[in-house]
């Protein structure tokens, strides 16, 4: 053998276990973003969204589970999955696992699509944001649909990426299968639907193999199919049965009243709001908006760090892509029909936005002077984020989510009420009582409603109203008091509330009108007291 038959077998000798051996770095950011996921899912008790998804899985057969489903507003595929996975245990954690997996997954995913579209410093930028983002971390430990839809929504887009830069029918088919699932998953995947569609469409038209093009056609008809099922056999009921809807509640500031909100204030005020969500810190949501912009903005007038090569998206390209997630939010918000803010509902738009502003701060971290401090100071933006949380929408500190805190309070139940005692509560509270005290379900779901839900639970006499009754227990409740009350006048009533609700303070000041002096606080989300 020659020398230059040497050199040669050594240099494919590097490339190969280049590729085989494992990127040391990412798989170390990896773990590091899958422990607080776990240590959430181990510490904290279920909040009452969870013990829904739970109980609505918790069925006799696979047809009753499709069914409760239809109650909630997701599709059903989340519900299907838990009722399986549920014969493995119904402890907290073991509920959770497929959501930690579940959102841990989604970041590697992104980071191979990274990888892939933009440059390595890009990539690690965008997974070490994906990963220790505070929001991401919460829904990625709890047993909800975004893990799941964040994981498939990513998938989906990689398998795209791989088709088009291998020519591959049979990825662009794996492609489809994901953001199918994810359709089944939540019905924000319809926002990705669409954003990823016009972005395919732009791929196609710079030319690719008939078999990917035939590939795509079909996905888009199963996937236009799927939604019209959907719509048949979920929205369209939905839309008719007169629940209650959170759109119009506690997510009104997250969409456009067109007698109160100025459309451009309506829209920054929203999209600031979305990145503090994603950062849970106020001032670095608007930073993180900047590098957002910079980076679109970058990519657009074509950033040569991106410059197209085969198979590749071109820079205005991808800028597109980044973006239109964005404007089909926001044009939802405005139509009413979606909200666009600092709530999970936009979840979807994590991965762009975070994708966006790794592709603005690599402007900076790329030049080797600026490089490590940069780095360095990313970093404890997100030690600090995490450390000092000031989230937006619906959220529970750790601390008083703690499940020793949930535990402390059956204990008081079955302890210091006595047996025979009415223990009212609401829809929330009734949901944590379901799962941890009665095991059973005490709250209701299906319409159509009853004023008040009466059941036995663990020596004591639950009483739950509908779900859609407010502001519990104001007097207008309290006095519709439900027939076990009137004909037991002696009996103790006693008010439990375990969730969101028990940490305002306007549900402190109503206890106090309605006779409650001594409220038990576990934490500032648990509370009983005798009315």
């Amino acid at each position: 053998m020659t020398a230059h038959q040497e050199a040669r077998r050594q240099q494919w000798f590097r490339a190969w276990f280049h590729r085989r051996s494992p990127d040391l770095v990412a798989m170390s950011l990896v773990l590091a973003g899958f422990l607080p996921r776990f240590f959430l899912a181990w510490f904290t008790f279920l909040n009452p969204d969870e013990i829904l998804h739970y109980l609505l899985s918790d069925q006799a057969s696979l047809r009753l589970a499709y069914q409760a489903s239809l109650t909630s507003a997701h599709p059903p595929l989340m519900i299907l999955f838990l009722y399986y996975w549920r014969v493995l245990g119904h402890a907290e954690w073991v509920l959770r696992l497929p959501s930690v997996l579940a959102g841990t997954t989604f970041c590697w995913i992104s980071f191979l699509w990274l990888n892939k579209v933009a440059n390595r410093s890009t990539a690690l930028n965008g997974f070490a944001l994906l990963l220790f983002s505070p929001s991401l971390i919460h829904l990625s430990s709890e047993v909800r649909q975004y893990a799941f839809l964040l994981c498939l929504s990513a998938a989906a887009l990689y398998f795209l990426e791989c088709a088009f830069s291998e020519k591959s029918a049979r990825m662009m088919l794996l492609s489809f299968g994901a953001l199918c699932l994810a359709l089944l998953t939540h019905y924000s995947a319809l926002i990705f639907a669409l954003s990823v569609g016009i972005y395919a469409l732009l791929r196609l038209y710079r030319g690719t193999e008939i078999e990917v093009a035939i590939s795509w056609i079909g996905g888009q008809i199963v996937a236009v199919a799927l939604c019209v099922f959907l719509y048949a056999t979920h929205i369209s009921l939905l839309k008719s049965s007169g629940q209650p809807l959170e759109i119009d509640t506690w997510l009104a500031s997250s969409i456009y009243h067109p007698g109160r909100d100025h459309v451009v204030v309506f829209l920054l005020r929203t999209t600031i709001r979305l990145f503090h969500f994603l950062f849970s810190q106020g001032a670095v949501g608007v930073l993180g908006f900047l590098f957002f912009v910079i980076g679109v903005a970058g990519l657009w007038m074509g950033n040569p760090r991106f410059a197209a090569a085969p198979g590749k998206p071109s820079p205005r390209q991808l800028g597109l892509l980044l973006v239109l997630p964005f404007v089909i939010n926001c044009s939802l918000a405005l139509a009413r029909l979606y909200p666009y803010g600092g709530t999970r509902h936009n979840a979807v738009l994590a991965g762009f936005a975070m994708s966006g502003i790794a592709t603005g701060f690599s402007r900076w971290t790329d030049h080797g002077r600026w490089g490590r401090p940069l780095v360095l100071a990313l970093a404890l933006v997100v030690v600090v984020c995490n450390v000092f949380p000031t989230p937006t929408g619906a959220y529970i500190q750790p601390r008083n989510q703690s499940k020793k805190l949930m535990e402390e309070s059956l204990q008081f139940l079955r302890q210091q009420i006595p047996p025979g005692s009415v223990l009212l509560t609401d829809n929330g509270g009734g949901l944590s009582l379901s799962y941890y005290l009665c095991h059973e379900r005490v709250v209701q779901y299906e319409l159509p409603f009853k004023p008040f839900l009466q059941s036995d639970c663990s020596d004591l006499h639950v009483v739950t109203p509908a779900p859609n009754f407010k502001n519990l227990p104001d007097r207008s409740v309290l006095s519709a008091t439900p027939p076990y009350i009137r004909e037991n006048p002696s009996t103790q009533v006693w008010f439990f509330q375990a969730g969101w609700i028990a940490g305002k303070e306007d549900m402190r000041r109503t206890l106090l009108q309605t006779g409650c002096r001594d409220p038990r606080k576990f934490g500032q989300n648990i509370l009983l007291c005798q009315l």
